[in-house]
């Protein structure tokens, strides 16, 4: 049974594998691959440059570019331009051998251009696992000398950028080369489709391994001129983490440029931000520093205590910005455009995003147009101070994020300007009907015996 089993697997795969093979056009070719792979931080940064051409000479329409099946949970982000640095429309589809994605060309090139961008998660792996507090952090990178691609490849060429010059040691592939910080492997002529000749590469790498476990990012819509945004962030150290105990006296004393702990990060807000609060649940942490700057504001967050690896630290961070910048208005139709995530540090990581965007009581026909694909989640109601049926509360999520991923989110939904009255009517209402009871109450005697009145003596 276990026989038949493993025939029928097999046999799907090579039927998976020759529909892939017929889904392209087999005499383009790629007569020129620049390959990039950027290891200067903790992602993995791969940008391409394919020049296409058709052994018959004809236009070519349409390009397939793959991402192996093993790299395929670690891809965060992709995109693709032509030529003139026009974003071209990429189509997902999972197949056997990975995930490709399939793109329009422009027409009537007859050697089209295509750059393709591409970055990773997760896959630097620290090796060793865990090091001592003086100990360099070194990684692994596995790849792949070849470029993966269904069609065959007349010539390329692979550069590595290193974020050190210490390289223990890497796959050398004849021909291949280290000058400083950076290995070259190639050109490589006539490399057939689909080939793979695995790459492994071991060196130091000393930059900040943070990532955001989770981001609650609560945005609060006021049509009385505020919007009140608050991020709730865990992050992990996600580098070698570390072995033994920490010492403070040898922490202090040295004086490395590349330690492999981080002692504080720069966050990125709006350039209107106001009444900007960080703490954590020991209360305000006073020693981050805020700057004001042309197009931003600069959070220089310091947590209590330095990140090693595995160690995490839990924070709330708040601002306001005013609503006359993100919100638009005509008659009652009203846009909220807003970022679903700010920058909260360099070639940062996030695990999972949970945006909730509370509007004011009385929101309806609610929109949401995401810059990308979400998981949105059920509406719900938000009571505060005032309310009488629930603002409506709209939330979606997203999973493995990174800096690529600050796009504006559109926001449409209708709103009486009536239901602006609705809170100082409540308002009035309450203190009026405080005022006759208090009239009532000093008017009224509810004593049960009467006082007499006293008796009047003649002179």
């Amino acid at each position: 049974m276990v026989k038949v089993s493993l025939f029928l697997c097999c046999i799907a795969a090579l039927l998976a594998g020759a529909f892939v093979q017929a889904a392209i056009d087999m005499e383009v070719e790629n007569r020129a691959v620049d390959r990039t792979i950027d290891l200067t931080s903790q992602l993995v940064k791969i940008s391409y440059k394919i020049t296409l051409e058709h052994k018959s000479k004809k236009p070519i329409s349409s390009y397939l570019f793959l991402v192996p099946e093993a790299d395929r949970d670690r891809l965060a982000f992709i995109s693709a331009k032509d030529s003139s640095k026009k974003e071209l429309k990429l189509t997902e589809t999972t197949t056997p051998k990975g995930v490709s994605f399939s793109m329009t060309l422009p027409a009537g090139a007859s050697t089209p251009v295509v750059y393709i961008e591409t970055v990773f998660t997760k896959s630097l792996k620290p090796f060793p696992s865990s090091i001592g507090q003086s100990e360099r952090q070194l990684v692994q990178y596995f790849g792949s000398v070849y470029f993966y691609s269904p069609y065959s490849t007349v010539t390329q060429k692979t550069t590595v950028h290193l974020s050190s010059r210490n390289v223990e040691s890497y796959t050398q592939f004849k021909p291949s080369a280290q000058a400083d910080s950076t290995i070259t492997y190639g050109p490589y002529d006539n490399v057939a489709a689909f080939s793979h000749e695995p790459m492994t590469v071991h060196f130091e790498n000393f930059t900040p391994f943070l990532t955001v476990t989770k981001l609650e990012r609560t945005i609060e819509v006021s049509h009385w001129g505020n919007i009140a945004v608050e991020e709730t962030i865990d992050i992990v150290h996600s580098g070698a983490t570390l072995k033994g105990a920490f010492s403070r006296y040898d922490y202090q004393k040295d004086a490395r440029s590349n330690q492999p702990s981080v002692k504080s990060y720069k966050t990125l807000l709006p350039a209107s931000a106001t009444g900007v609060y960080y703490r954590d649940t020991n209360g305000n942490i006073s020693t981050s520093a805020l700057r004001t700057l042309k197009d931003a504001v600069e959070l220089d967050l310091r947590p209590r205590f330095p990140l090693f690896g595995g160690w995490r630290t839990h924070y709330t961070l708040g601002y306001n910005v005013p609503s006359f910048e993100y919100l638009f208005q005509n008659g009652d139709n009203f846009l909220l455009k807003m970022r679903v995530i700010d920058h909260i540090f360099d070639d940062m990581v996030i695990d999972e995003v949970v945006t909730k965007i509370i509007l004011p009581e009385g929101a309806n026909n609610i929109k949401l147009i995401a810059p990308y694909s979400i998981q949105r989640h059920a509406d719900s109601l938000h009571y505060t101070y005032l309310d009488t049926f629930g603002r409506p509360v709209i939330a979606f999520s997203k999973r493995n994020l990174v800096e690529n991923h600050i796009n504006d989110f559109n926001l449409k939904y209708n709103f009486s300007r009536v239901m602006m009255l609705q809170e100082p009517l409540l308002v009035v209402g309450f203190l009026y009907v405080l005022f006759v009871l208090v009239i009532v109450w000093m008017r009224l005697d509810f004593s049960i015996i009467k006082e007499k009145e006293p008796h009047q003596h003649k002179d």
